[in-house]
């Protein structure tokens, strides 16, 4: 599918001539320039709601301006209800509020839903052709968290088809621009969540990853993003017992945002029996722990066996000097266990764990036509293996993840780039190549994040810094398994010594 085949022409329009003077030219310039409630993130906004500051009215009318003005170029926010509904929600929290209602904590925030989760009675599209009218019966488990506290729904972000590729484009809706050049990606899978927050549109967003979905797009917008360990974030559906790898999770534009939402997020629910145990209030605390002689080993491009640009290796290791100056030691680090046998089972676990969900329409010739090669490739990769060869491959993740573990005897963290490459031109499907190596599959240039996938290890992603063509790319923080807590003062320190997210947003912001 070329980019002519899923860009639409408006949108390209507004695309070709840049960013803010052409926004300014297209909406006006009162629209083009985001107002201080779209600059402020969920917890300042969620507090000054509660203050009574700012009505939820205000903070819906700031949001729908902007996402108005920015929308079209970038292209994050799909299936939004009518402005009018919108502002009488928000009327209602505001009334809600007046006569004493209980409040959660992100009471009158607006909030879009990446398109891979179910919000009771809007589009649900999963990024497909075969589910374009598709409208959701009820709430997942994580939207029914956020309803109750206390968002408004604004509409979704945009994804990739049904989540597969770290690219979001789609038949539906096409693809998403990344806010620092519109001619490149945002990454994905959960690109449309990282442009809309680095964009200003919304305060706060929710994301997925399985190979980097959280990651990548996280360090592509300059924004966090955070991948925690299986069962912190529950999840239901129609198997709960198999744990598999991929995970939901929070991005924001801090650090004490990211804690914010995870704590909304995550904690026990008896319909994800594999769930941690608690809820999620020890995500908000101590977040200001010091970090003074914390060990941090750098994993860099895993001793030369996965390809990186080499300027994000630059980059990445410039963005080392600030742990250090923070008193923290660096070293390099080297896993004990080799990279192909990891990613040859990588290859087959995602196959098994991702094809279940796309089955039925592969068996379906009318809607296995509807599906992207990517995803028929995964289940044709799946269909071979039997329980004996997942048994194997799972083995063949405890040796891996096992030495990972060992690591950790010698470092409180180890510390890689989000992604092997800077952010390709929108047009492509993928990256064939990555420093002069021929990718084989069409997440293979994603093999660093998976690699941290296949570990088990929470992955939180804070603002590298920018190449020399003024795109931005982001570092994994890694902790030991159900580290989140460490992994989030870590990146907290390291957000207020660097302060990459406010200090350079993307033009026109």
């Amino acid at each position: 599918m070329g980019h002519d085949q899923f860009e639409d022409p408006t949108r390209r329009a507004v695309m070709a001539g840049g960013t803010a003077a052409v926004l300014a030219a297209t909406y006006g310039e009162a629209m083009a320039q985001p107002n201080e409630i779209n600059r402020m993130g969920g917890a300042a906004l969620a507090a000054a709601i509660r203050a009574k500051k700012i009505s939820a009215r205000e903070a819906m009318a700031a949001c729908l301006d902007r996402i108005a003005a920015v929308n079209p170029a970038i292209n994050t926010v799909v299936s939004m209800p009518p402005r009018d509904a919108l502002i009488a929600e928000a009327a209602a929290a505001d009334d809600a509020q007046a006569r004493g209602a209980a409040m959660g904590p992100l009471h009158g925030l607006p909030h879009a839903v990446k398109d891979l989760q179910p919000v009771k009675g809007m589009r649900f599209t999963a990024g497909s052709p075969i589910y374009k009218d598709r409208i959701a019966a009820a709430d997942s488990l994580m939207v029914e968290r956020l309803r109750k506290a206390g968002v408004i729904f604004v509409g979704k972000t945009n994804t990739p088809e049904f989540g597969f590729g770290s690219h979001t484009f789609n038949p539906v809706f096409g693809a998403t621009h990344n806010p620092y050049d519109h001619g490149r990606s945002a990454g994905g899978s959960s690109g449309g969540a990282a442009a809309a927050l680095a964009s200003r549109m919304v305060p706060l967003a929710d994301g997925s990853d399985y190979g980097g979905s959280l990651r990548n797009p996280a360090g592509w917008n300059n924004v966090f993003g955070f991948r925690t360990s299986f069962g912190v974030v529950p999840a239901a559906g129609p198997e709960v017992w198999l744990a598999g790898m991929g995970v939901q999770g929070p991005m924001a534009r801090s650090v004490e945002d990211l804690a914010l939402l995870l704590s909304v997020q995550a904690g026990y629910d008896p319909r994800s029996p594999l769930s941690l145990p608690g809820d999620g209030t020890k995500y908000r605390q101590n977040l200001d722990a010091p970090v003074k002689g914390r060990r941090i080993g750098w994993l860099g491009d895993f001793g030369g066996d996965v390809p990186h640009e080499p300027e994000v290796l630059e980059v990445c290791r410039t963005a080392l000097k600030s742990f250090e100056a923070l008193g923290c030691t660096v070293e390099e680090a080297k896993i004990e266990a080799p990279v192909e046998p990891a990613w040859q089972t990588i290859i087959k676990l995602r196959a098994w764990q991702q094809s279940g969900q796309i089955i039925a329409n592969y068996r379906n010739p009318a809607e296995r036509a509807l599906l992207k090669p990517e995803a028929v490739w995964e289940v044709e990769t799946a269909l071979p293996l039997s329980a004996f060869d997942i048994t194997a491959a799972s083995e063949a993740r405890t040796t891996w993840s096992m030495a990972v573990k060992k690591l950790f005897d010698r470092f409180d963290y180890l510390v890689l780039p989000s992604s092997q490459i800077f952010p390709f031109p929108v047009d492509d499907r993928w990256p064939k190549t990555v420093a002069g190596h021929q990718m084989r599959t069409y997440h293979e240039w994603m093999k660093s994040a998976l690699l941290i996938t296949l570990s088990g290890n929470p992955a939180l992603v804070a603002p590298a810094g920018f190449g020399a063509a003024g795109l931005p790319i982001g570092l994994q923080i890694v902790g030991p398994n159900h580290g989140e807590v460490a992994c989030l003062q870590l990146a907290k320190a390291y957000e207020v010594a660097t302060g990459w997210t406010n200090k350079r947003p993307p033009g026109g912001i």
